[in-house]
């Protein structure tokens, strides 16, 4: 059993159990374990997978040696007992060879999100993914958000917290801090708002 702090609810299951129940769930269905809670992640849509396919042409294009995973499962959160398929992971190639379906996020750079639009979105990518990702020492997580046009960059992780959190309207100039260093040109997801 993983070690808890009193303001920590008791997980619904043990790590054990979701990546049984994880592995055994139809494939059109996408499960993380954040908070010691299940929680099942929007299938998404057109307009999120461009997004995420945006993204990715970007690191190939200014860092040709890291590859923009899609979905790729990670241990995160303290003692590395939450599960997370964040949209993209951006790490050196072949970084998760060998890895299972849930993989330590040592080498990751950043991991992204781009907000869906289910009924716990706001919470789940502002709230506890920041936290899980920061308590993983994860040192960029960019989250693209669609309801409100914007892109936050959040840097600097310590003790479960990331200290540098900036936020720019789409269409503004965003940068992606060391480990990654890339100047994102946002214009082009205004195209991509709902």
């Amino acid at each position: 059993m993983t070690p808890r702090t009193a303001d920590w609810p008791e997980p619904q299951m043990s790590i054990e159990e979701f990546e049984e129940l994880a592995r055994r769930a139809p494939e059109m269905v996408r499960l993380e374990f954040i908070n010691g809670k299940v929680q099942v992640k929007a299938v998404p849509d057109g307009n999120h997978d461009e997004i995420v396919k945006w993204l990715q042409k970007m690191c190939m294009q200014f860092r040709p040696e890291l590859w923009l995973y899609g979905e790729r499962g990670l241990k995160v959160e303290s003692y590395r007992s939450g599960r997370a398929r964040p949209d993209g992971v951006l790490a050196p190639d072949d970084s998760f060879v060998g890895a299972g379906e849930w993989a330590d996020p040592d080498r990751v750079l950043m991991v992204v999100e781009v907000t869906s639009h289910d009924h716990d979105a706001v919470r789940r990518d502002h709230v506890e993914k920041p936290d899980g990702y920061a308590t993983a020492r994860i040192p960029v997580y960019l989250l693209v958000d669609r309801d409100a046009c914007s892109v936050t960059v959040h840097a600097e992780p310590e003790n479960g917290v990331y200290r540098a959190v900036t936020t720019r309207p789409f269409g503004a100039v965003v940068e992606l801090p060391d480990p990654v260093g890339i100047t994102l040109e946002t214009e082009k997801l205004k195209d991509y708002a709902e």
